[in-house]
């Protein structure tokens, strides 16, 4: 947990994502900020390592497999969608409004080089899963000389 900061203490408010909730007058939580329309929203990630691979999941529910658009390099991998809304509704007639629309991308630094050629993903339920094989940089390939 990270340590409030002293305006987050003074206030009550508390950061998420980067966006500030307060606590209203009876201790209820008001509704965060979202990115507006044009704005590209962030994607939380998972990601960790085994000894072979690194792992990255996030969570696209709502997205379609092939409305998902991954790039990756031997050193970064980029995530790019968009989610659409199914109908239009009234900003009235809403009670809450806390899902993100709208495109969403995310990139990510990967602490060690990958082999992009066997990397994988994997769409499961809204959770999209990437496998990323480690470039093992101490292993030596002999080359056979060929006679021309």
């Amino acid at each position: 947990m990270e340590k409030k900061s002293f305006f987050e203490r003074l206030t009550g408010s508390t950061t998420v994502n980067n966006h500030n909730i307060s606590l209203g007058s009876e201790g209820r939580k008001e509704t965060p900020q979202l990115p507006q329309q044009d704005e590209e929203g962030q994607l939380t990630i998972d990601m960790w390592q085994t000894p072979t691979e690194i792992i990255i999941q996030t969570i696209v529910g709502g997205v379609k497999p092939e409305d998902v658009e991954v790039n990756i390099s031997h050193e970064m991998v980029t995530i790019r969608g968009k989610r659409a809304k199914s109908h239009t509704i009234s900003s009235m007639d809403y009670f809450y409004q806390e899902l993100f629309w709208g495109t969403f991308s995310r990139t990510i630094l990967l602490p060690q080089e990958v082999d992009v050629d066997e990397s994988e993903a994997i769409m499961k339920h809204g959770l999209l899963i990437l496998k990323l094989p480690k470039l093992d940089k101490t292993k030596i390939q002999k080359l056979r000389v060929k006679n021309d």
